[in-house]
């Protein structure tokens, strides 16, 4: 039997914030001030006098909740001034009755965070964090763009023009030109099928059919403005490519290989190692990142993520931009994992698993690798034939979890140990997974009293 767990004090002061949008109540141990509580303004200045008030206090360390986007100029500031600031999620400490005013909840925050009972949410460091805010403003930017595709198209089917029938893309080189065309004053489908690209798989006479129909003037209306609104995110999206490449090539690189005696011999500089091709499919995103991401990337963190079967610069970027590069901040594949929502929550009690799933979540990072495992499920590799091995038994959302835990476990390991990935293929891997159902048999018949004999043909 394990000896009682004796709860730590974190030394030597500890203080709690209760932030909200216009008040933040502050609370330190009742012999470091005559007034242990105080309340300050969300205003810069306030935020200085808060600052001021906690380091004269001898305060060292800060626990505050993570309540909306109100916490962040405060974590800023505090973490400037040399205090070691503890993100607490809300949920973790919301579970005893009777604390539901400010001025309690900031004392009850401080009382747990000075017996070590809160535990910090992940945050990366500055560099990280000024490129995340990037990649969440561009898939926003994304997100918004995306209804006025949607409303060209209602616009166009309203006026019988069947446009998204015979292209795949109207936003593609051929829908384009068309649609530009249209809003130009061009009514003739004829010289509207002209404009077609010659990759265009649509013959120049199905597109002129398609395009036949009547022109009414308030379609053509919504038509003009909802092309209007796609350019103008179009553009917004294209500076924000800018800013985030930028932001990449402004990175240091996270890990320099150790010196090898070939290394500390004097030999002409080499140049720096490029990302190997990867097969990719067909198809192209038109909302894949602008520049060379997978470069980049590799710069940074030595590995080359994009090797990985399934991640693709956009996912390894978001990947990245989500998780870091210290793989120190979880101690093992599991807790990464589990802070992920990729591993099951065990519900145990009398030593039987009642419930087991996984958490509900809104990881940015875990989205992009259930993406990376989407991705591979009809690949010829590894991971592609775990996830259909998977499927087979258990459905296609369990393998999908699986998968994306599989990839996830991957991706923590070449960054913790920068080592680079290589894929063994699905035929290898379903001969090793044979070759261990083999072994299992032949254990259990053995322990039967029974041997296996492999079928001849």
């Amino acid at each position: 039997m394990s000896s009682p767990t004796i709860l730590p004090t974190v030394p030597p002061h500890a203080a709690g914030l209760a932030i909200g949008k216009i008040e933040i109540y502050a609370a330190v141990a009742p012999t470091a001030d005559p007034q242990p509580i105080r309340v300050f303004g969300t205003f810069t200045p306030d935020l200085h006098a808060l600052a001021d008030w906690l380091v004269a206090c001898g305060v060292t360390s800060v626990a505050l909740e993570s309540t909306g986007v109100y916490w962040i100029p405060v974590f800023e500031l505090l973490a400037a001034r040399g205090l070691q600031v503890c993100l607490v999620n809300a949920s973790h400490i919301q579970r005893v009755p009777g604390r539901k005013s400010d001025y309690q909840d900031c004392e009850w925050l401080r009382q747990l965070h000075s017996l070590g009972l809160l535990a910090a949410s992940f945050r990366p460091d500055a560099e990280i964090v000024t490129r995340r805010s990037y990649l969440r403003h561009r898939a926003e930017l994304i997100q918004h763009r995306a209804p006025h595709i949607l409303h060209m198209q209602k616009a166009l089917r309203q006026m019988n023009l069947q446009l998204d029938s015979v292209l795949t893309d109207i936003t593609g080189v051929t829908g384009q030109a068309i649609l530009r065309a249209i809003v130009a004053g061009e009514r003739d489908p004829v010289k509207l099928a002209q404009l077609r690209h010659p990759n265009c798989h649509s013959p120049a006479a199905m597109i002129a059919k398609a395009l036949t129909g009547p022109w009414c003037e308030e379609h053509l209306l919504v038509l003009k403005q909802a092309l209007a609104l796609f350019d103008f995110y179009t553009t917004q999206l294209a500076e924000c490519d800018a800013a985030v490449a930028r932001c990449f090539s402004a990175i240091r690189p996270r890990f320099t290989p150790p010196p090898t005696a070939a290394d500390t011999a004097e030999t002409p500089p080499v140049a720096a190692p490029t990302a190997p091709a990867k097969k990719t499919s067909h198809s192209h995103s038109k909302n894949a990142p602008a520049g060379n991401v997978r470069a980049d990337i590799l710069r940074i963190t030595s590995v080359d993520l994009c090797a990985v079967d399934g991640i693709s610069a956009s996912i390894a970027q978001i990947i990245l931009s989500e998780i870091g590069t210290d793989m120190t901040r979880w101690p093992t594949v599991k807790h990464f994992c589990s802070w992920l929502r990729l591993a099951p929550r065990n519900d145990i009690s009398g030593g039987k698993v009642l419930k087991s799933r996984t958490l509900p979540h809104h990881q940015r990072a875990a989205q992009a690798f259930r993406l990376a495992a989407q991705a591979v499920s009809r690949a010829d590799c590894a991971t592609g034939a775990y996830y259909r091995r998977i499927r087979a038994r258990l459905g296609p959302q369990q393998a999908l979890v699986a998968t994306a835990h599989k990839i996830a476990g991957i991706v923590y390991f070449m960054l913790k140990e920068h080592r680079p990935y290589a894929d063994r293929g699905a035929e290898a891997y379903n001969t090793r997974f044979r070759e261990h159902e083999v072994k299992l048999l032949e254990r259990k018949a053995a322990k039967l009293g029974f041997t296996v004999t492999p079928k001849t043909v």
